[in-house]
């Protein structure tokens, strides 16, 4: 069965973006860069959410940006091609490889672990991945955590009441002070 994968880049105090809504605390350097170049190598499909998909919209034609360094192209013609499920009740069309949701996070992922496929499914965006959590479809919670204290804002992990055993499977320490942690869920 496919593996349901939560990865996102977090502060210390657990925040995906800040209070204010920024998150330029989150540009990475050369070396987390290229981890999330492999990290996007073994997913099949990236479900987001639309605030995500708008971030992340830049992508789809990047490639067309002179100014763009090898790793960027690289990231550029790996996401590009990536099948993508958007979910949004504000969007009524999407660009490139991505398809908007017909229905909630449970049944788009209970619907792509059925179907024949490889690669992860990866959720990126915390309001959408609160919703898989909560069903108890998360399998990794995979967290790129930076140095800094933001104060308040959009929390990485879900606001709900029920308790989630975890086992830490990976580490890696980065030389600009970023952490990447890797848990998996105990089933």
């Amino acid at each position: 069965m496919r593996s349901v994968t939560y990865s996102m880049n977090v502060s210390l105090d657990g925040y995906i973006v800040g209070p204010d809504g920024g998150f330029d605390w989150t540009a990475p350097d050369e070396d987390v860069f290229r981890f999330w170049i492999d990290e996007i190598r073994g997913v099949g499909v990236h479900l987001m959410g639309r605030r995500l998909y708008e971030t992340m919209l830049y992508w789809e034609t990047a490639d067309q940006d002179p100014s763009l360094d090898a790793a960027m192209l690289e990231w550029a013609a790996l996401w590009k091609p990536l099948p993508k499920v958007v979910f949004s009740t504000t969007l009524s069309a999407v660009q490139g490889r991505a398809r908007l949701a017909s229905g909630g996070p449970a049944e788009e992922i209970e619907r792509l672990r059925a179907e024949p496929g490889e690669g992860e499914i990866a959720i990126g965006g915390a309001t959408l991945a609160a919703e898989a959590a909560a069903a108890g479809l998360i399998d990794e919670y995979r967290a790129m955590v930076h140095p800094v204290l933001v104060g308040g804002g959009t929390p990485f992990f879900p606001r709900h009441e029920r308790r989630v055993d975890l086992e830490l499977v990976e580490t890696r320490t980065f030389s600009s002070r970023v952490v990447y942690l890797r848990h998996r869920v105990v089933r």
